[in-house]
């Protein structure tokens, strides 16, 4: 199951790449073509779309490896790694767009807007808005973090492809300063989005609360035979969460019993909170002042 969930996401990882690699090379091609920096920040900010996609088939190769001896867990958190690689691809990008844009304002360059310009910002546009949706739309279905954290990377491209197409309009209408400024702008939503990716993937790594406690809680004690719980703890990422618990039982509950309601209490978990994977459960005595 968990191999066809990788090979799933490879294949729309191989997807979503040769699409980015062509809106790229237009974008790059065409932004040299009319000397614009605000199009070749836009062309570098696709490239790195489908820089991160190879980062992410890399990253999923190597999540998809099997359970070992040394890895008892697996190796899923490889998945969530790659996703700090796409930000630290990111934050390159940035700083190169940063740095161009920076020199257009002491070197200024007038780009040659015409109609083909404006074509080729458009149905690159388009391509975006189609790899965005359908890469978050997998990405929940299979639940991977890879998938979602580059549709975030191609929904920046959307937005900043948005911010070419008003700053080509601009400097169609004699404003070719705007052409510096969009790409000193991209530079800042780039930096923006590797951050946001940066931020989910450290959480995962550090083993943040993925879970409410308050939800575990009220589903465990919707068990029969569970007097009370605590020390209530959850992490891992999105497909891959782990809970443990402490839970109370009375005191004259026979060992059989006692382990037959903790698996009960594992399924409901996992029926009622999508991506559970594992639930520990320490049994403990009920003591007389059990609070309610």
């Amino acid at each position: 199951m968990e191999q066809d969930r990788f090979r799933q996401i490879s294949k729309v990882l191989w997807i979503v790449l040769i699409l980015n690699f062509a809106v790229a090379a237009s974008k790059l091609f065409y932004g040299w073509v009319i000397n614009s920096a605000s199009v070749m920040a836009d062309g570098y900010h696709s490239f790195s779309d489908g820089s991160s996609n190879i980062i992410g088939l890399f990253g999923i190769w190597m999540a998809s490896r099997p359970k070992d001896e040394y890895h008892p867990y697996g190796h899923g958190k490889y998945e969530t790694l790659t996703s700090v690689g796409i930000a630290m691809l990111l934050f390159l990008v940035c700083f190169n767009v940063l740095a161009e844009s920076i020199k257009r304002f002491f070197h200024p360059v007038h780009p040659e807007v015409d109609a083909v310009s404006f074509a080729v910002m458009g149905v690159t546009l388009v391509v975006n808005i189609f790899v965005m949706l359908y890469e978050r739309k997998q990405g929940r279905i299979f639940q991977s973090e890879i998938l979602l954290s580059d549709s975030l990377h191609t929904g920046a491209d959307i937005f900043t492809t948005g911010s070419v197409i008003i700053g080509l309009l601009a400097i169609r209408a004699g404003y070719p300063i705007f052409d510096p400024i969009i790409a000193l702008f991209i530079s800042v939503f780039i930096g923006y989005a590797g951050i946001e990716i940066l931020r989910s993937s450290s959480q995962v790594l550090l083993d943040a609360v993925a879970l409410d406690k308050e939800q575990i809680r009220d589903i465990t004690m919707s068990v029969d035979g569970i007097e009370y719980c605590h020390k209530i703890r959850s992490r891992g990422r999105r497909g891959d969460i782990h809970v443990d618990m402490h839970c109370h039982m009375k005191r004259d509950i026979s060992l059989e019993k006692a382990h037959e309601i903790a698996h009960v209490v594992e399924d409901t978990i996992k029926a009622n909170i999508p991506g559970v994977k594992d639930v520990t459960i320490h049994i403990e005595p009920s003591p007389e002042d059990t609070p309610s």
